[in-house]
Formats: C-alpha cells, sequence, structure tokens
C-alpha cells in the first residue's frame, strides 16, 4: 500500500505551495494531463493554467508528462511552450529514467503532479521522486482509467481507514 502514497495531496494544481518545493531543491514539475490539467475533452489549456506555467517556469522545468499521444499532447506543448514526454507508459520506469538522463536530474529534484494513484503516484514513488496528488477535474475519462479507478477506490478507503490519506483532507 505504501507504494500508493503520495507524498502531498492537494485539491487541484492551484493549490499546491510551489515555494515549498523550491525550498526542497524541487527542479523539475511533471504534469499528468489528463483530469489534472485539463479534462478529457479540452484541447487547449485554460487561462489559468497558462498563468500558472508562465508563473512557475521562472523557477521549474515543466515537462508534461502523459500516457496520452503525441497528438494530444502537441497543442499545449506550443501553446505553454514546455516539453512533453507523451506515451510515457507511467508507472513503468523508462520515460523517467530518459528525462532524469536527458536533463541530468535526480529522482529528488522532480516533483510529479497528477490525479490517479495506480499511474502517476505509483511512478513517481517507484522512481524516488515526489508524489503529488490532486483530485481529478473531470468526471470523463477512457475505459482504462475506470478501471483503474476501481482499485483506486479500494486503495483510497483502505488510507482512509488507516487515518493515512481521506479525500478533501489536504496536506503537504
Amino acid at each position: 500500500m505504501e507504494r500508493f502514497r503520495p507524498d502531498m495531496y492537494q485539491k487541484s494544481i492551484f493549490t499546491i505551495n510551489y515555494q515549498k518545493l523550491k525550498e526542497l531543491q524541487i527542479k523539475c514539475l511533471l504534469f499528468d494531463l489528463d483530469n489534472t490539467l485539463c479534462t478529457y475533452q479540452d484541447s487547449v489549456p485554460s487561462t489559468e493554467v497558462k498563468e500558472l506555467f508562465h508563473m512557475l517556469e521562472k523557477d521549474f522545468k515543466i515537462i508534461i508528462f502523459s500516457n496520452s499521444t503525441k497528438k494530444r499532447l502537441t497543442p499545449f506543448k506550443d501553446i505553454l511552450n514546455v516539453d512533453t514526454a507523451y506515451s510515457s507508459r507511467k508507472p513503468f520506469k523508462s520515460k523517467y529514467l530518459k528525462i532524469m538522463r536527458i536533463y541530468k536530474l535526480k529522482p529528488e529534484e522532480i516533483a510529479c503532479i497528477g490525479d490517479q494513484l495506480m499511474t502517476d503516484i505509483w511512478g513517481a514513488n517507484k522512481m524516488g521522486c515526489m508524489s503529488i496528488f490532486v483530485n481529478s477535474i473531470g468526471p470523463n475519462e477512457p475505459p482504462w482509467t475506470k478501471f483503474n479507478r476501481i482499485w483506486e477506490k479500494i486503495i483510497l478507503r483502505k488510507f482512509s481507514k488507516r487515518g493515512i490519506l481521506e479525500k478533501g483532507k489536504y496536506y503537504d
């Protein structure tokens, strides 16, 4: 169960204490795309996401790190002027290792932000990166994500019973 336990839990990407991440020597933020930065239906980033990324780029390398396709990520890459890692196959290690090699980063210098325990949080924890769990922002999801949500609900129930993590009780 520990492998699914996030280091931080926040309502959204907009409530994360990025100053604290900077103080913890985090240099790179890996953002999941779907239901973390935008809904599955959105084809471009919101004004709020653009403003947040503009503010964050002063202190962090920002990468959209997604299991989605290159075609899905390209508009976000172009509009936000950030790097992307598409078809990342989270929670597997290969893309994390590639990013660490390309950008000369250590695991402890990376924070991974996402809405799924089974992909985003587990992948970050496997790599020794900081894991930040946020609430999903949209109800529509593809079938494979719905399948993961079944397992996620079981894990969240166990966490709640143990007083580890309860939906709506945020921590950092």
